[in-house]
């Protein structure tokens, strides 16, 4: 049995939630509450476990992955159905380009550390916090929805079934939504999120569904 350790609110956690439910892989979830005590994650035990003192981090083998991404590759790797990338080689890379605008260009921008930064450093309060995220996180889906645009109209981003390019954005929509930043010039981003959100695999691993969400 695979130990997932994550919190309920990481965009990061969320990703390898859904990814576990589409696969229908069972784990142990261990909660690592990343504000109560100044930080679980910031343990010495937590971090011997993972030394960034970040989550998600997943117990499988006697072995201990980190990084969303790597996680979702090496479940797709190992437990290869339903598939979450393309059988296409450029359509894979399509995908994981949609996939990195929000892993690389936005998450890193938005994440907790950041705006414990931005706070601690710059004097920003929740309003600063706020517009800060408006911006990065709104230029960055805006990205998403016009590489969407150039391609056929379908329920999902990349065909009719859900994959790997949801697990990123469904996610971040919700981070979207939590920080106020305004999608409705975003049709296709807001057209998935409705399909996702009537599936169990993604309805499940909301966050206000997980066992430590407050």
């Amino acid at each position: 049995m695979m130990r997932f350790h994550g919190y309920f609110r990481s965009s990061s956690s969320y990703r390898c939630r859904i990814a576990f439910n589409l696969k229908g892989i069972e784990y142990d979830f261990v909660s690592v509450h990343l504000v109560k005590g100044g930080g679980q994650q910031k343990t010495a035990e937590y971090r011997a476990l993972n030394p960034q003192a970040l989550v998600p981090a997943l117990e499988v083998g006697g072995q201990v992955l980190t990084q969303s991404p790597a996680i979702l590759e090496w479940l797709e790797e190992t437990y290869p159905e339903p598939r979450l990338l393309p059988a296409d080689a450029m359509e894979r890379a399509a995908v994981r380009a949609f996939c990195n605008v929000i892993a690389c260009e936005i998450h890193p921008l938005q994440n907790l550390r950041t705006l414990q930064y931005l706070e601690a450093n710059y004097a920003q309060g929740l309003e600063g916090k706020e517009a800060w995220c408006q911006r990065w996180i709104g230029d960055g889906l805006a990205a998403c929805e016009a590489l969407l645009a150039k391609r056929p109209a379908t329920r999902f981003a990349f065909g009719d079934a859900p994959g790997m390019a949801e697990i990123y954005l469904i996610p971040q929509m919700f981070s979207a939504q939590r920080f106020k930043v305004d999608t409705s010039a975003m049709p296709r981003l807001r057209a998935i999120a409705e399909a996702c959100a009537e599936l169990p695999a993604f309805a499940d691993a909301h966050p206000s569904k997980q066992p430590d969400a407050e």
